[in-house]
């Protein structure tokens, strides 16, 4: 299969002239190979205490292909619109929230503007709730040398986009109350860029993780709030060679 090389979407060029500057090689059939420019890149985003690694089930994802043509085209078209404009949308702040049920594409979508706002140069800092907090944790108990809470506050705070996949499916307590107002009211102020997707509707988010914390994420997302409903993809039945 032919191989990508740089092709000046602002990404710092590949050193070895293989991939677009972004890390990985897209083959024609869709699939993504690891280029030798990676693990340096990573090793970068590793020292500024951040997680920008797209997760391998989402690497190559595209509208043209699976999972994302199974979704509602109307849906879809949204994303895409959002996409077009990534680099207006971070500028201004602009933000993307993705809510429905289980298996609906939350994630596959989410992961697509993810991609692309790398692919586009941008950073990113990608975290599950969970491991998020898990990741503020950690830095309680930080050595002499090693990121302290409000180095990474900071970064939270001031990477391009903020990208929080399944809120609202941590426990709730008043810290992790505290933490997620904290970082979510740091982006509205500074006019940061978030993406979310969650399995609650905006009453039950309200409910799990505060009426302020919400009302804020409304004002950075705007209209740009994606529904989707419905049966849970991962249960249907594939085809062979689907």
């Amino acid at each position: 299969m032919p191989e990508r090389t740089a092709t000046g979407n602002g990404l710092p060029p590949c050193p070895f002239g293989r991939c677009d500057g972004g890390g990985w090689i897209l083959e024609e059939d869709g699939t993504a190979t690891r280029c030798e420019c990676l693990e340096p890149r990573l090793e970068k985003a590793r020292a500024a205490g951040i997680n920008s690694t797209v997760p391998k089930r989402y690497r190559g994802v595209s509208f043209d292909r699976p999972p994302v043509t199974s979704i509602d085209p109307r849906t879809v078209q949204i994303v895409r619109e959002w996409v077009d404009n990534i680099g207006t949308n971070l500028e201004d702040g602009e933000g993307i929230w993705f809510t429905g049920d289980v298996g609906t594409g939350k994630t596959t979508l989410a992961m697509l503007v993810s991609t692309e706002a790398l692919r586009e140069g941008h950073s990113v800092a990608i975290y599950s709730m969970p491991k998020l907090l898990a990741r503020i944790k950690a830095t309680f108990s930080a050595s002499d040398g090693e990121q302290s809470y409000i180095d990474l506050i900071e970064q939270l705070s001031s990477v391009d986009l903020l990208h929080i996949d399944d809120l609202g499916a941590e426990k709730q307590t008043e810290w992790v109350l505290e933490q997620l107002y904290l970082l979510i009211n740091e982006r509205y102020e500074r006019q940061g860029s978030v993406i979310v997707t969650t399995n609650l509707r905006q009453d039950e988010l309200e409910e799990q993780i505060g009426v302020r914390t919400v009302s804020r994420l409304i004002e950075i997302c705007g209209e740009n709030q994606v529904p989707l409903f419905g049966e849970d993809a991962r249960q249907k039945p594939r085809l062979r060679g689907e």
